[in-house]
């Protein structure tokens, strides 16, 4: 009897076996179509053996539960590669209705904005016209239609690109309370988890949190590292906190310089949350760079158009016999000129087609503003201040120096290395001296000979490092080294300063028919076999040299204002004095100089010169519109191979985790054939413990 009842033990706990994982199965099903739901496989677990006279037999298996499949591993990737994806979808979104308002390249005008570059084209076309016959009314008409029609599109294109940045920020600031919703789902989540699966997978609740991170992680850019008890922490890529086991961070908005920032407790994230990824991600790129670099270009198209125009229409004369005016209303600053570009002249008369003092019938000042299409549109703009900012090491031994540096522009456009040396005094002063090294150009265009010009008041700049090769008298090569140039030294002549230095080097070296003249602060090498390296002028300073004195705790305490009426005169090519404020305080009044026990280093620097720009108007808005297409373009491409890869990703993990109805069909098949199986054997060992318990009963089994 007691192996029959070992036998009834062994079948109805493959029957309660069979119909647990029958209902994992049912489960599966029922659940296929649940967002975030993971497939789960039976546990079984094979029972301890019975022993029956001596010999031990098997005792089946029990079903101890479900295991959901999936790869934390996998999912990870997939998340950070839907948040990848996810913010190059967004900016995509935003960059193609950017870049829509600025096609078709020519010839239509289907774009929100019309057609810039035709307008530009049009607009000094209408002065050649003009030239035919400066006092033709009609013509005069076309030049305000154009100039109206010009004004009209960079001013309509500026105002469509500050009304999607509205909508994106308003846009990314819906993304927060999605964010600050789901992290507390998580950290609900996390709780009960903690509480009933803090050792093994949670099953529903891990696939529930999952489901919710993997929202998240479409919204914004996340970390995600499991904690004890199968909790979770989550900041974001660049290390915000936003979900800690049972507790969330809330994300907080505010405005900014008009746009809408992000804050986690109390600190600004903007920045962070811009090149984290995800949607956010995504708008905050298109809101900070994006539409600010589109509508910057805009800006100087719209600044140059229109001071260059009024400026040459203001300095000829109008069919009136009076001084022009201006065709647009000037503009103070680059910034917003092209969102308020208009045309405020209203009479064609008031066009200055002729020249100053020339009579109304004249056209030179037309030919003049039809030849500012052929014209650089951004004008050189010279340095007036300069800041830079830079910590002094409080230990460097007296008499020795440290220096910083920063790049200046003269009005012509070519720029300069300034340089500050700052020599340590002792007790918290430091002298300092600004210099300015002005690189000379090299002039070969008289055969034999190059020549170097000086300009008024210029010397030798310690970094020059000029060679010089040349035949020497046994009719050999020979090459000089740069002699040593120290600072302030005159170019002099064969008695003195650079001169003698280089040609004492060559008589050194025994190089003969080589001279080395000065005429009148040109430096020029005739009979050289060849010439290297480079001389570098110092420009004639004035009020560069002065006193720096920190207090105890290494603030700058004098002077206690910027240091005004820095001049260089006397640069080489030609162009104007510069005279220059050293900001030695930030618009904050803290000083950008320190005095401390770290590094001499410097941080940073600043000017408000520049360069200029060689592009015509037409050639810088063609530049531009071309610049946002490749960005476009890479964007697309980078979005493109994102797609696939998060596909390829989910493809994988649907593969492993997903439930397929067809697997689930054959796994229900087959265990209903077990059960149906156990149920056989049971009804078996029925009718043998009935025949057993009626003996003399002659009993069949079938």
């Amino acid at each position: 009897m007691g192996t029959i009842s070992s036998a009834f033990s062994l079948v109805t706990g493959a029957l309660d076996a069979d119909q647990q994982a029958l209902n994992v199965v049912a489960n599966n099903v029922a659940n296929a179509n649940t967002p975030g739901y993971t497939i789960e496989t039976p546990d079984w677990q094979q029972n301890a053996p019975i022993e029956v006279n001596g010999t031990l037999m098997g005792d089946g298996v029990t079903e101890t539960g479900a295991t959901s499949q999936r790869d934390l591993v996998l999912q990870a990737r997939l998340d950070q590669q839907q948040q990848l994806e996810s913010a190059s979808s967004t900016r995509l979104t935003a960059l193609d209705n950017i870049q829509s308002l600025f096609t078709p390249a020519s010839g239509s005008s289907d774009s929100t904005a019309g057609d810039i570059g035709n307008d530009i084209t049009n607009f000094f076309d209408s002065f050649s016209t003009l030239e035919g016959d400066p006092t033709d009314d009609a013509d005069r008409e076309a030049v305000l239609s154009a100039a109206s029609t010009l004004a009209g599109d960079i001013s309509s294109a500026a105002s469509s690109l500050n009304s999607q940045s509205a909508s994106l920020n308003q846009e990314a600031a819906g993304v927060a309370g999605q964010v600050n919703s789901l992290t507390s789902a998580i950290a609900q989540l996390n709780l009960q988890i903690e509480s009933t699966s803090p050792d093994a997978d949670a099953g529903t609740l891990e696939d529930q949190r999952q489901e919710d991170i993997s929202q998240l992680s479409q919204l914004v850019g996340i970390n995600q590292v499991t904690t004890q008890n199968n909790g979770l922490e989550i900041t974001t890529t660049s290390g915000q906190l936003l979900v800690s086991e049972g507790q969330s961070y809330q994300l907080t908005t505010g405005t900014v310089n008009g746009n809408t920032d992000f804050f986690l407790g109390g600190t600004d994230i903007t920045s962070q949350l811009a090149s984290g990824g995800g949607q956010l991600g995504g708008y905050l790129t298109a809101i900070e760079q994006d539409i600010p670099s589109a509508l910057s270009s805009l800006d100087q198209l719209a600044y140059g158009i229109s001071t260059s125009v009024n400026a040459l229409n203001s300095s000829g004369t109008d069919l009136n016999g009076d001084a022009g005016g201006n065709i647009f209303n000037e503009p103070t600053q680059v910034a917003g000129s092209a969102a308020a570009m208009t045309v405020v002249m209203t009479d064609p008369d008031e066009i200055a087609a002729a020249g100053a003092g020339n009579g109304t019938g004249d056209d030179s000042n037309a030919v003049a503003m039809a030849n500012l299409a052929n014209s650089s549109l951004i004008a050189p703009s010279a340095t007036t201040a300069f800041s830079i900012t830079q910590n002094l090491n409080s230990s460097t031994p007296v008499g020795d120096s440290v220096t910083g540096n920063v790049t200046v522009y003269d009005s012509l456009g070519n720029s300069y290395q300034e340089t500050v040396t700052y020599t340590n005094e002792g007790g918290g002063q430091w002298n300092y001296e600004v210099s300015l090294a002005d690189e000379l150009t090299a002039d070969t265009s008289t055969a034999g000979q190059v020549s170097y010009t000086f300009g008024s008041g210029e010397t030798v700049d310690p970094g020059t490092d000029l060679t010089i090769t040349g035949v020497t008298a046994t009719g050999g090569s020979a090459t000089i080294t740069a002699p040593t140039v120290t600072a302030g030294e005159a170019v002099g002549d064969a008695t003195n300063g650079y001169v003698q230095a280089l040609d004492n080097a060559m008589s050194a070296a025994g190089i003969t028919g080589v001279t080395v003249t000065n005429n009148d602060g040109v430096l020029t090498i005739s009979g050289a076999t060849t010439t290297s390296g480079g001389v570098i002028a110092d420009a004639a300073a004035t009020g560069a040299s002065g006193t720096l004195t920190f207090d105890a705790s290494g603030n700058l305490t004098n002077p206690d204002a910027d240091v005004m009426g820095i001049t260089f005169s006397g640069l080489s090519g030609g162009a104007s004095s510069l005279s220059l404020t050293w900001d030695l305080y930030g618009a904050d009044g803290a000083p950008q100089l320190t005095q401390t026990a770290a590094a001499s280093t410097q941080t940073g620097d600043s000017q408000n010169g520049s360069a200029g720009d060689s592009q015509t108007p037409i050639d810088y808005y063609s530049n531009f519109v071309s610049t946002l297409g490749s960005t476009v373009s890479e964007v697309q491409t980078e979005n493109t191979a994102q797609n696939a890869s998060v596909t390829q990703l989910q493809t994988q993990n649907d593969s492993l985790s997903s439930v397929n109805l067809n697997d689930e069909a054959a796994a229900m098949s087959t265990l209903e054939s077990s059960y149906q199986a156990a149920s056989q054997v049971f009804t078996m060992l029925n009718t043998i413990m009935a025949s057993a318990l009626n003996l003399g009963v002659e009993t069949a089994v079938s």
